[in-house]
């Protein structure tokens, strides 16, 4: 029975050693990186910036009337003439060309909405995130602060890969409407919320604000339909 327990232990050692080293994969420096879309700009995490990363070391370049995002440092986009207030709707379809084709694990991309003190430490957004997996996330910056209001967790509506390497695509949708944010995925409600538990000390300044494009790092997908649209 000890000899038992001695091995269990070490397989959970080894298991969380692994975790880690997966959760802090360093970030990729993208060739000919940089953001090439004339109004464009961005901002990489706290954490890729600690590595010395920039949004030099990313590439977001516009190709027809699609967006082709590559990480890189794990960044927010953001356009700051495109703003919404009141009711709205902010949408657009993602396509991972090839699952996992930069990492050994999946990384995220979505949309994030209630951009205020954009590109300062105070910065504050909601993002809602989808993987390659088939799972999805909520998250958002409050000032310094990261508040997380739905985990990485599968969910039926997001699409799945078929295999590592192969294409995935996901259409990615928050819409405001009188005292609630959701954010729907090919179609379904993934996460809502009242105004009253985001806009909060911590959390966002107002739903009102910039709306952009969020990635985690070492990903690439070609985004198409980035729109938004009043009530």
């Amino acid at each position: 029975m000890r000899f038992a327990y001695t091995v269990t232990g070490a397989m959970v050692l080894a298991l969380g050693a692994v975790t880690c080293l997966r959760a802090q994969d360093a970030d990729r420096v993208i060739p000919g990186g940089g953001i090439h879309i004339q109004g464009w700009t961005g901002k990489v995490d706290a954490a890729s910036a600690r590595q010395g990363r920039s949004v030099n070391d990313a590439k977001f370049v516009q190709e027809g009337n699609d967006f082709h995002v590559t990480t890189g440092p794990a960044t927010t986009f953001w356009n700051p003439a495109n703003t919404a207030s009141g009711d709205y709707t902010v949408k657009a379809t993602f396509r991972e060309p090839k699952f996992m084709d930069l990492n050994s694990h999946p990384h995220s991309y979505g949309i994030f909405i209630g951009g205020n003190a954009m590109g300062t430490d105070q910065m504050t957004l909601l993002y809602c995130v989808t993987y390659g997996s088939g799972d999805v996330m909520v998250r958002g910056f409050g000032g310094p602060t990261v508040f997380t209001l739905l985990r990485e967790q599968p969910n039926a509506a997001v699409h799945k890969a078929p295999a590592v390497g192969q294409p995935v695509t996901q259409e990615i949708m928050w819409r405001v409407k009188g005292g609630r944010a959701e954010c729907s995925v090919n179609g379904a409600v993934v996460a809502g919320y009242n105004k009253s538990d985001i806009v909060t000390s911590g959390k966002l300044q107002s739903t009102d604000g910039v709306f952009g494009i969020r990635f985690t790092h070492n990903v690439e997908a070609v985004i198409s339909g980035f729109s938004m649209t009043k009530g």
